[in-house]
């Protein structure tokens, strides 16, 4: 197989829809290439490549916004790109400690629905309580 391929090839060894590519295009977080007069764009095997880093940046929570600087600093300041990780982590810790808090009130909710009562269910009167 060559070393460039379409869009649609692109989309599939990379395990993404079409339309992704084209939306990361549009982010800049892929470079568009220039479309021949007659054919098909075809796009280099560094474009998977950028693919698959797009795709694991996304999967370890980072947004696109984030990738994008990421990106921008490619194999440059690891310094940065640490602090940028930093970042991240402590907005997953923060989100982590969040979803603790949450699942706590929803098992002691669940739990005093359980009891049962003869009038109202604490989990809708907990929700309808000003905050």
């Amino acid at each position: 197989m060559s070393s460039e391929m379409t869009i649609g090839q692109l989309a599939c060894q990379a395990r993404v829809n079409v339309e992704t590519v084209r939306y990361y295009e549009r982010r800049g977080l892929l470079d568009k290439p220039c479309k021949p007069l007659r054919g098909y764009r075809r796009y280099p095997a560094e474009t998977l490549t950028r693919l698959h880093f797009i795709k694991r940046a996304q999967e370890l929570g980072f947004t696109l916004r984030e990738i994008a600087d990421l990106l921008r600093l490619g194999d440059g300041s690891c310094r940065e790109t640490r602090t940028l990780a930093e970042k991240k982590h402590a907005d997953i810790e923060t989100r982590i400690d969040d979803l603790q808090a949450m699942r706590a009130t929803l098992r002691a909710l669940i739990t005093a629905c359980r009891r049962g009562r003869n009038s109202g269910c604490p989990l809708i009167e907990t929700l309808a309580r000003d905050a």
